[in-house]
């Protein structure tokens, strides 16, 4: 053998050596024993980092979806007004729903439930396996892991987030019981159209609660669970019908498998079809209105308010469904259907806010915010930005009365005292003259003039005297005791405040005047009837609390309105067989005109309001096609037409009134013979048809014939007292006689 022959046999070895070794070093590694070993040690190690997970994930807080829920705000009987919140949900405890309905669920998600672990461990790796390569949505888990997913977890579908909600649903199954874990899940779970949880689930398929769900009906909701749109009868195709009804008789079998049913109640049942969509009712009308005030007077009382925004309240409304159908129909017929704002600019401008309460118990029964919470947002019933102008007066005597206050000349001051009501008569204190002089509406003078007079034709001047009289302290008090919001802008301790200068809501004097109502015993109005979540009440204030003024001094202002309307600008909402009483009220340039008034068993206000888009107020002269809106015109004729219908629910007809001040208003038999017919600006001052029997040719033929009439000095006061006769007494010429500031003539 040659050398190179020999070193080819050496090269040749040394390749076989080398593969030999490396044969031998992979067997080293990788014989049977070493395999166990490693599968060994790989499932300690999956042991041990599942251990670790457990240890470290904890059982979180709700998700922000889960927590979300609607709220739920209904009619004073209890029908649904509204749902407000971007998830239509309304959780319910499981004690109210049957629960034969419950197993319903059960039988067709997890039969097994009541006695599993919480977990599906197999269709768990399978979900990790399917997970992981990108399949998916994957079915199989339990109740208790649905349930986890939905109230703890998102819906994102990754490998963490399953292990997690392996994890987790140890825990819970561990930590809260089976009936907790069922309601979560039926109360969490989506339904379609909307709808998450069984009791917006019952609304939305079956238009009835959830405690009122049958076995069939629960069946179908159970059933919709594993495909919502699919599955929705009213939508689904063909196959989807078919495969629903599948669905919905696998639930009810398998209730007759565990024992939850019986075979006679199955062979009886028959698919009972969904109910069509309907839509959910939203903040259009006067809907909106109502739910703005409710929150309102909810987090005024305490309810915390991302608490409440998170849902699941339910907010029972003191509004009455008959009487609010009532106030929209008067709106219209008096005011909107009479409006031309194509026509007329200022028809634009004309804004109505009304309220209505029920005076023994401060509901708010009833109330108007405007054209429309989406069109105008600014509710025109709870706005405090216009003047009240002259139903502030009966407020100056309640203050008046309350106080035993007298005039300057230390006469006690009642529905019969005499004031001089001329026309920019500088007002007067003890020291001298306070340098304000108020017109008359129309400057019209009326000189001696008993207060009962002067209320019924709202005499600025009269009741400027008298709020300095009182003192206009004592006023202002009076009139935050009996509900005005003593912050409001314009209410300075001055005597322009007699002219209600002051900002003032419809919701406002309905309260005030409530309480004059209610004899002296203070009603804030209320919107809430109650709210509660679960088993958490609301606390709400009482609407009606102790006395704000006297019985004797609150009856008595009410006898004098009585007068306003029998005899004076409230003219317009007279009824037969019920009594009345009401104050009219115009302000500064005509930008709002009122009437609020109530019988003994009901309380409205009503305001009119001018203003241009923005908010800025404007006049509401020319409204409607005529001159000045007076308080005894739309805003009367809205009270009248709504009163008529609404106050006729209630059972009482007469005032219950204790005063010993007479009556405000005598009947005709009453009066004095020598009164004579009351003359008009328009008409000449001796235009008097029928001459006192005792009055002589001067006194009644040859008075000088200025347009400012002044009424004789001397006065006849009725028997019963009341209002005193005067031979040339002026009315005005048209409407109310009312005003904040001078204003033009129309």
């Amino acid at each position: 053998m040659g050398r190179a022959e020999e070193r080819r046999a050496r090269q040749q070895g040394a390749r076989k050596a080398k593969k030999a070794g490396t044969k031998g070093g992979i067997r080293r590694f990788f014989t049977w024993k070493k395999i166990l070993a490693y599968v060994i040690s790989f499932c300690a190690l999956l042991v041990g980092a599942f251990f670790a997970l457990y240890l470290w994930v904890d059982v979180p807080g709700a998700n922000a979806e889960a927590r979300a829920q609607a709220n739920i705000y209904k009619y004073s009987d209890g029908t649904i007004m509204a749902k407000t919140g971007d998830i239509n949900r309304e959780s319910v405890p499981l004690s109210k729903i049957d629960k034969a309905v419950q197993h319903t669920f059960v039988a067709a998600e997890n039969k097994d439930f009541y006695t599993d672990s919480g977990v599906s461990f197999s269709g768990t790796v399978r979900g990790l396996i399917n997970t992981a390569l990108g399949r998916g949505k994957q079915g199989g888990s339990t109740i208790t892991q649905q349930y986890v997913k939905n109230y703890y977890l998102s819906q994102e579908q990754t490998v963490s987030r399953k292990a997690k909600e392996l994890v987790i649903s140890l825990k819970v199954d561990q930590q809260k019981s089976k009936d907790y874990i069922l309601a979560g899940y039926i109360n969490t779970s989506y339904y379609g159209r909307n709808a998450y949880g069984i009791q917006a689930a019952a609304r939305a398929y079956y238009n009835k609660d959830a405690e009122k769900l049958t076995v069939a009906e629960g069946a179908y909701l159970a059933a919709l669970l594993q495909a919502p749109s699919q599955y929705d009868y009213s939508t689904a195709g063909p196959n989807g019908k078919k495969l629903v009804e599948a669905r919905w008789n696998y639930i009810l079998n398998n209730m007759v498998e565990k024992g939850w049913l019986s075979k006679s109640d199955r062979a009886g049942m028959k698919f009972k079809k969904p109910g069509d969509p309907r839509p959910i009712p939203g903040l259009e009308g006067q809907t909106g209105y109502f739910i703005a005030a409710a929150k309102k007077e909810l987090f005024k009382a305490g309810v915390d308010e991302k608490e409440f925004e998170a849902g699941g309240w339910t907010i029972t409304t003191n509004i009455d469904r008959k009487k609010q159908k009532s106030l929209e129909k008067a709106v219209r017929t008096q005011l909107t259907d009479k409006l031309a704002p194509k026509k007329r600019t200022v028809d634009k401008h004309a804004q109505v806010g009304a309220v209505s309460v029920d005076p023994k118990t401060g509901g708010v029964v009833a109330m108007y915010g405007g054209k429309g919470y989406t069109k105008h947002w600014i509710n025109n019933a709870t706005r405090e930005d216009y003047q009240p102008a002259s139903t502030f007066k009966p407020l100056i005597l309640a203050s008046a009365l309350e106080n035993d206050s007298t005039t300057q000349d230390g006469t006690p001051i009642t529905a019969n005292t005499e004031y001089d009501g001329t026309s920019k008569r500088p007002v007067k204190s003890s020291t001298g003259p306070v340098g304000f002089s108020p017109p008359n509406e129309d400057n019209i003078s009326y000189g001696p003039v008993s207060v009962q007079k002067a209320m019924n034709h709202s005499v600025n001047s009269v009741y400027a005297q008298m709020a300095v009289d009182v003192g206009l302290s004592k006023v202002k008090q009076t009139a935050v005791d009996l509900g005005m919001n003593g912050k409001a802008g314009g209410f300075g301790e001055n005597p322009s405040m007699s002219l209600g200068v002051m900002g003032a809501s419809p919701y406002d004097m309905a309260g005030v005047y409530a309480t004059l109502d209610n004899h002296g015993k203070k009603v804030t109005p209320a919107i809430v009837k109650s709210a509660e979540k679960g088993d958490e009440k609301a606390e709400l204030p009482d609407p009606t609390t102790g006395q704000a003024i006297s019985r004797p001094a609150a009856d008595s202002v009410t006898s004098v309105l009585t007068g306003v309307v029998a005899d004076g600008t409230g003219k317009a909402v007279q009824r037969q067989g019920m009594d009345v009483a009401g104050k009219t009220g115009t302000s500064d340039d005509n930008k709002s005109a009122w009437f609020t008034g109530y019988t003994p068993g009901l309380v409205t206000s009503v305001g009119m309001f001018g203003e241009v888009p923005g908010g800025k107020q404007t006049t509401l002269r020319g409204a409607g096609g005529g001159g000045r809106v007076n308080g005894g015109d739309y805003p009367a004729s809205i009270w009248a037409a709504y009163m008529g219908v609404a106050a006729d629910d209630t059972k009482d007809t007469e005032f219950d009134l204790d005063t010993d001040m007479g009556a405000a208003v005598p009947p005709p038999t009453s009066q004095s013979p020598s009164e004579s017919p009351t003359a008009t600006p328009t008409k000449s001052p001796t235009a008097t048809p029928t001459k006192s029997p005792t009055a002589s040719p001067s006194e009644s033929e040859t008075k000088s014939p200025t347009p400012t009439v002044t009424p004789s000095q001397s006065t006849t006061t009725p028997p019963g007292g009341g209002t005193p006769s005067t031979p040339t007494t002026p009315t005005t010429p048209t409407g109310e006689a009312d005003t904040g500031n001078k204003r033009q003539k129309p």
